[in-house]
């Protein structure tokens, strides 16, 4: 036998093996692109929590942000945090009664929800409201269409920086405040729209007041637009941010503001004229550029149309005559000052407050254009004196529900402006 050769044994098989198998793959990392690479982790998604507690939500608004960057690549919103159960709550009191929790609703503007609620109630009911009474509506619907646009306008502002607007409009609100305590008796909770009209008439002291404000606003109005309309950092940060194209928008159900700056030139004072919208002159606002920025214009136009329909309101006021409720035992409560002192006026608030207006069996729905857009309520009858059933349409759920669409492909600071454009009020949108 040959010396030289060595008898292979099962250690030197198993280490030829791995030898060889090292070596493959070492030839297959140097077959590959091996230059080294150092991650940026900014280069990488990750899921970002905004809210629900955070300054630029307006409200407990929680948004889900999954970014790649600053760039937002998937936008969740997440409603039900302030969800307070308005619509059960509607079938376990009777009519009457469910007023005063629209205040809760969209409160930045609880006058209009006072109106939208009971013009439902009265179309079920069968009930008429006075001319006077109508104007009167027109009036405080104007007033907090106002209130509501001034503190959009601030805070969108503030949200991206500005801080000045804010502060200018804010004080004005506490003007308009005023008037609404003296209209009702109360600043943030009215309660002033009932059964059949509005809870009292304002007298001519009182329009004289109106008036005057009404002469002084637009030079605020004025100089907080002067302060951001050509400021080129504020153009810039709203400026192509949250685009929504017009068929887009129409296909969103978007509404109010967010749909006219989208360029569709829909609004229920003209479409379907309500109370008596179609004797008073005014523009519908559109806009066709459909961004953050659009939205912004639009509502500053809108008050300026409504300082417009106001002063038509006024002039109808001071020279129309007549009550502002409806005479009808049935459905409306008598005034405090007829209960103490006429004996039938004490029969029929008894009945009332306690087993509520009983209207025929029956649906309907009655919508009003509020602020932030369409706002309706669905109530369903079966006799008794609460409702079967009560749906109601807010227009910040509606809108909200867009914000998906708008921040994809945004930056994380655009998004800060898109949910100012947008306007929500989180106490509507949960209902």
């Amino acid at each position: 036998m040959d010396r030289d050769i060595i008898p292979l044994t099962a250690t030197s098989t198993l280490e030829r093996v791995r030898h060889t198998r090292q070596n493959k793959m070492i030839q297959k990392v140097l077959d590959n692109n091996t230059s080294i690479m150092i991650d940026d982790p900014l280069e990488h998604e990750m899921v970002l929590n905004m809210g629900p507690q955070h300054p630029a939500t307006h409200g407990v608004l929680r948004v889900l942000l999954k970014v790649d960057g600053e760039t937002v690549v998937k936008c969740i919103p997440e409603l039900g945090y302030l969800h307070r159960g308005f619509e059960k709550l509607a079938e376990n009191m009777n009519y009457h009664e469910f007023i005063p929790h629209t205040d809760r609703l969209d409160y930045i503007s609880p006058m209009s929800n006072n109106v939208a609620v009971t013009m439902a109630f009265e179309k079920l009911a069968g009930v008429e409201v006075p001319e006077r009474g109508q104007w009167v509506r027109m009036m405080v619907c104007e007033l907090a269409r106002i209130s509501n646009h001034l503190l959009a306008m601030g805070c969108t502002a503030m949200d991206v920086g500005a801080l000045t607007v804010f502060i200018w409009t804010f004080a004005e609100r506490e003007k308009l405040y005023d008037l609404f305590e003296e209209i009702c008796g109360a600043r943030f909770t009215t309660s002033y729209s009932r059964i059949g009209g509005v809870a009292n008439d304002p007298g001519a002291a009182l329009l004289k007041k109106i008036r005057a404000w009404l002469n002084e606003f637009p030079k605020l109005l004025k100089d907080s637009e002067g302060l951001v309309m050509k400021n080129r950092i504020f153009i810039d940060r709203m400026a192509g941010v949250g685009y929504v194209p017009r068929e887009k928008a129409i296909s969103l159900g978007l509404t109010g503001p967010c749909l006219r700056a989208s360029g569709v030139a829909y609004d229920l004072r003209r479409v379907k004229p309500y109370m008596q919208y179609d004797k008073v002159d005014f523009d519908v606002i559109t806009d066709t550029d459909g961004d953050a920025w659009a939205r912004f214009k639009v509502r500053g136009a809108e008050m300026w149309e409504s300082v417009k329909i106001l002063h038509q309101v006024l002039d109808k006021l001071e020279t129309l005559k007549g009550p502002v409720m409806a005479n009808d035992p049935k459905h409306v409560l008598p005034r405090k000052a007829e209960i103490y002192t006429r004996m039938e006026e004490l029969i029929n608030d008894f009945m009332l407050v306690n087993y509520g207006t009983m209207p025929p069996k029956g649906e309907v729905y009655a919508s009003i254009e509020s602020s932030k857009g369409e706002l309706g309520f669905y109530v369903v009858s079966d006799g008794s004196g609460h409702p079967w059933k009560c749906k109601i349409k807010s227009p910040s759920t509606t809108n909200l529900q867009a914000l998906q669409f708008m921040a994809e492909g945004a930056m994380i600071s655009d998004v800060v402006a898109i949910i100012g454009s947008i306007d929500p009020v989180m106490g509507e949108a949960d209902k």
